[in-house]
């Protein structure tokens, strides 16, 4: 990984050079692309329409191969359970990019009166749920297949391959399945095509449509799930002496582990969050229960600092409790990583941004406490991920309804721009290592 990001740094002037060189060549992917817009929204609307959740995506996967393999690639179906993932070899040596698409959708019903709004249903959790496209990645798949008929078009110009990946589950495998691009690694989808970087991008209603946010550095938490289990001894509640009182314990448990962050973690470094989202306890209101349950949420933006969290969250949790009499089991269930963007990467494609969307539509964003699971793929080699906007002139981005909604709306003139990004991106990369 490091002589990675070596060779990476000292390439980056390179890659910054070389843009007019590889911006010849986007003359010829300019005209594919406007052809390739009405079918990438074709495709878009088709996906909405038809929405499946995380680990279940079989006919979006069935959608995509379709695709790619009318456009003669090499496609390999099943990973992560539903995941499609194409190798388009150029006409001339060079690296491998790879460029990701999440595909799952939500349990969530569609308030959003579109012809072609998801009718879907299906069963979640034991009961029956809608199910949207609700966070936009219907959008992603379309975009990276128009990027892949446009990049297969030139495949003889390219110097490189290209490794187009479709991950499901991003929104987190079924309860108790494994999924997602971290499945996809442990698989050893890195081991077996070997790309040197990886490119990403979600749409946002944060954001007027158009316009691209981009951050270097962290980008997006790390988000893990605490379980905190407070026992006590049961007793009548005009007797509180008479037993242990896990209530007041697990009271002062929240309070005290406030002081994680305000406290005891350098937040100079990067900032963290410590919530709580579920307090669990008692039937009756003069009975004091033997147990309360606690559940919550850590998003942080550091590796380091994240480890020292947990350590000093169950060592808090634990000695509060045992103040009081009481016991505290703590139970931390790691999730994504910390969404890295490597600076040398993310320095390079300033310009290939303001060529695709326009000098004044592209943007330092601040950091999103939200998290993604496109950080497997940029702990193992350099990434660069971005947001989009999708929100409609004349709409103001902070109160139009937020990803996750079900009134999330995109607006498709957005879509030529994401297709247009991810192409001139790979275009771009190419060039760059061509220089060296």
């Amino acid at each position: 990984m490091k002589k990675t990001l070596i060779a990476l740094s000292l390439s980056s002037l390179a890659f910054a050079t070389s843009i007019s060189t590889a911006h010849a060549q986007s003359g010829d992917a300019d005209q594919r692309l406007v052809q390739a817009e009405p079918k990438v929204i074709e495709w878009r609307r088709h996906l909405h329409q038809n929405p499946e959740l995380g680990n279940r995506e079989f006919e979006t996967a069935k959608y995509i191969t379709a695709h790619l393999k009318s456009l003669g690639m090499e496609v390999e179906t099943g990973v992560a359970h539903t995941g499609v993932v194409a190798l388009l070899k150029g006409g001339k040596p060079g690296p491998t990019v790879a460029l990701r698409a999440d595909m799952d959708a939500l349990p969530v019903t569609e308030q959003v009166d579109i012809p072609f709004a998801s009718k879907a249903k299906t069963e979640y959790n034991g009961e029956q749920v809608g199910v949207m496209h609700a966070c936009g990645h219907d959008t992603h798949v379309a975009m990276l297949m128009g990027a892949a008929q446009v990049l297969s078009d030139m495949r003889d110009e390219l110097a490189g391959n290209v490794l187009f990946i479709f991950q499901p589950a991003e929104e987190g495998a079924p309860d108790g399945e494994e999924g997602g691009a971290e499945l996809m690694l442990k698989e050893g989808l890195f081991k077996k095509y070997k790309p040197d970087v990886a490119f990403g991008q979600h749409v946002t209603s944060s954001l007027p449509v158009g316009v691209i946010g981009y951050r270097s550095g962290p980008l997006m938490a790390s988000s893990d799930e605490f379980r905190i289990n407070v026992k006590g001894r049961q007793t009548h509640g005009s007797r509180p002496w008479g037993g242990v009182d896990p209530i007041t314990a697990a009271a002062q448990i929240v309070m005290g582990t406030q002081t994680l962050v305000s406290r005891q973690i350098d937040i100079t470094k990067e900032p963290a969050v410590v919530s709580y989202g579920v307090i669990d306890g008692g039937v009756r209101n003069n009975i004091i229960p033997d147990s309360v349950y606690l559940n919550g949420t850590i998003r942080n933006f550091d590796m380091d600092n994240r480890q020292e969290i947990f350590k000093r969250l169950k060592v808090t949790a634990e000695k509060i409790a045992e103040s009081s009499g009481a016991t505290a089991e703590v139970e931390i269930l790691e999730g994504y990583p910390v969404t890295v963007n490597n600076p040398e990467l993310t320095a390079a494609a300033i310009s290939t941004l303001k060529a695709a969307a326009g000098d004044k539509n592209v943007m330092v964003i601040p950091k999103i406490t939200g998290a993604e699971d496109f950080s497997f793929f940029a702990n193992e080699i350099p990434g660069f991920y971005y947001f989009l906007g999708v929100t409609p002139k004349g709409t103001n981005p902070a109160t139009a309804p937020s990803n996750h909604s079900p009134r999330f709306y995109v607006d498709e003139s957005a879509l030529a721009v994401g297709t247009r990004t991810l192409t001139q991106l790979t275009l771009d990369y190419f060039a760059s290592q061509k220089k060296q």
